[in-house]
């Protein structure tokens, strides 16, 4: 059964870094489309960043430049080191398939994901 558990987030001024790091057990891994998605209060939940098998990344326009998506397949790690926070990156940021979500059962599944505050 898939495990997917998010940490490294907290409270940081304007102009900050952060680097969030997520832990997926249980799934295919080396060679699957992994993203980033975050989720403001009262938005629903957006992709930010992607990574396939082989490392190729993307980025959503909003965050390129200041956000590096990274992982390490041995550790079964995704990664994503921000720079430049602003508040409006304000979210519980989530990781997960790029394609398909993870699903346990015949219901998509989510870890806890973890929360990142920018102050202004």
């Amino acid at each position: 059964q898939v495990q997917v558990v998010e940490s490294g987030g907290g409270l940081v001024q304007a102009g900050g870094s952060l680097r969030l790091s997520c832990v997926i057990s249980g799934s295919i891994f080396s060679y699957t489309t992994l993203a980033w998605y975050r989720q403001a209060p009262g938005k629903q939940r957006d992709l930010v960043a992607t990574i396939t098998g082989g490392g190729t990344t993307n980025y959503v326009d909003s965050v390129k430049g200041r956000f590096t998506i990274s992982r390490d397949n041995a550790k079964r790690s995704l990664y994503l080191q921000m720079h430049s926070l602003k508040p409006e990156d304000t979210a519980v940021y989530y990781c997960n398939r790029a394609g398909p979500k993870f699903s346990v059962g015949d219901r998509e599944y989510w870890g806890q994901g973890t929360q990142v505050t920018v102050s202004s």
